[in-house]
């Protein structure tokens, strides 16, 4: 499909073309791949498995690897066939209706807005500092934080094509860093002995926990790895407006990120575990991954890794401010955002959202300057609930509306295995959900979720009562706004 049929296909949605359509499909693919960022996600939660599960608990890396990629088979489905920024707000909006999309909006931009902050914090704490031997130091993590959330937003709002680049370098050299670190530990594990099978058996310090295998327990909190790590594959959907052919390349990068990064997260998190020499040791050290890796490999080569792991968090940051700032922008168009009237305007010069960007920064700067420690934790880890509500919405908006969904000649399509992956994917999200909040330590994110939900009914009554016909009709339906 052309650039032009794709534009007009567009405007029929009741949208002028804007963005500027410079993203070729390494690149969409690049986005999806940024955004799990499987090296940085398994960087930081794999001291969270050591300390809930033990070192046995990486298995449960398959499970959620299998769960996540029926999940990314059905929001392909919708991405082959309704190429608009905003994704599954755009998806629900059209098929069900404009206020039931509202809500899946609601819940996506809030999730990248935190999800931005979590990752540059992480970045400059768990990597910055440790790479330049700084002491840890929350006040300080806090300030380089927001010196990388300003230098990400203004990199975004210079150019797609610029945000394009950097993505499929990180990408590049995530992979880089996989080769060498799967490739290197296994070398030195095999001339020199220090590889341990057994720790992939290991409970390691959970070997006491009481109820092990309960539900709830210790053993299924080790879950969140695969959780966590494997999310943000439609972010290519959120830029499906700026990507070249994205009846085609959207959907597949959505499937092909997850698969990749499935497989060689497994991989990873399989060298790892046997490259640990004391289990208690790496699982009470400030970074699990880094401390193995300087074990294994020796200081140079820690500091190496490290300062690669940094560029690669830097554009997964880059990808969901990118992805937020559309998710935004997406909503204010069709008047359903507050501030609406100056966040969906896009500059000409460099053909992006700038007021929907700048919005991401200064979220991600009340956070920093507001909440602290646990606070600020919590919040993360309240995160994390998010996105499995949203793919849980997502399969049940598809096997309600699947009937209607318009199917684009040579698209990408399920076929007659379309309801049993879609019913099979509800299956593991009602499950992927309860996992997250089942633990006792879920109780105050489970609240600051409910939280934003509220806050968003209150904005949603104030649209009723002010604005109803945003949410009642579609750009180029009479009555439109």
């Amino acid at each position: 499909m052309t650039v032009d049929s794709t534009d007009e296909e567009l405007r029929h949605s009741g949208y002028q073309p804007e963005l500027k359509r410079t993203l070729g499909s390494f690149q969409v693919f690049a986005i999806s791949f940024a955004f799990i960022s499987v090296v940085v996600g398994i960087f930081a939660t794999y001291g969270a498995v050591l300390n809930y599960s033990g070192p046995v608990g990486i298995w449960l890396w398959i499970i959620a690897a299998v769960g996540q990629t029926l999940v990314a088979l059905v929001v392909a489905q919708f991405a082959a066939r309704i190429a608009l920024s905003g994704s599954s707000y755009q998806w629900a909006s059209r098929l069900a209706n404009p206020k039931v999309g509202w809500l899946f909006g609601w819940l996506t931009f809030w999730f990248l807005a935190i999800a931005v902050a979590a990752m540059d914090n992480a970045l400059a704490s768990q990597a910055l500092m440790p790479l330049f031997g700084m002491a840890p130091d929350e006040d300080v993590a806090r300030v380089i934080t927001l010196a990388i959330l300003l230098t990400q937003t203004i990199l975004v709002i210079a150019s797609t094509r610029l945000l394009g680049v950097v993505t499929s370098g990180a990408v590049g050299l995530e992979l880089v860093i996989l080769a060498v670190l799967v490739v290197g530990l296994g070398a030195v594990m095999v001339f020199s002995g220090t590889g341990t099978t057994a720790n992939l058996v290991s409970r390691g310090v959970a070997a006491d926990a009481p109820n092990y295998f309960a539900i709830g327990g210790p053993l299924m909190a080790g879950m969140i790895m695969g959780l966590v790590t494997l999310v943000g594959f439609d972010s290519a959907a959120n830029l499906a407006e700026e990507a070249k052919d994205p009846f085609r390349s959207v959907p597949r990068a959505i499937v092909s990120s997850v698969i990749a990064s499935a497989t060689l997260g497994l991989v990873f998190v399989v060298i790892l575990t046997l490259a640990i020499k004391d289990i208690t040791a790496v699982t009470t050290s400030g970074s699990p991954v880094a401390t193995i890796i300087h074990d294994q490999l020796g200081p140079v080569m820690e500091r190496v890794l490290l300062t690669g792991i940094v560029f690669a968090m830097f554009g997964a940051g880059m990808v969901m401010i990118a992805a937020c700032s559309r998710q935004a922008f997406a909503m204010a168009r069709d008047s359903r955002f507050p501030g609406h009237a100056v966040l969906r305007r896009v500059s000409p010069r460099t053909q992006t959202p700038v007021a929907a960007t700048i919005l991401i920064l200064v979220i991600g700067v009340v956070l920093m300057l507001t909440l602290r420690g646990a606070a600020l934790l919590q919040l993360i880890v309240a995160s994390t609930i998010l996105p499995a509500l949203i793919y849980g919405g997502i399969v049940v908006l598809y096997l309600c509306v699947r009937k209607r969904l318009e199917r684009k000649e040579g698209g990408f399509s399920l076929g007659r295995f379309e309801l049993p992956v879609a019913y099979t994917a509800l299956v593991w999200v009602a499950f992927s959900i309860f996992a997250l909040v089942s633990p006792s330590e879920a109780r105050i994110p489970g609240l600051i979720v409910l939280g934003l939900i509220a806050v968003g009914g209150l904005y949603f009554v104030w649209l009723l009562l002010t604005n109803r016909a945003a949410l009642e009709t579609e750009p180029g339906e009479p009555g439109a706004f």
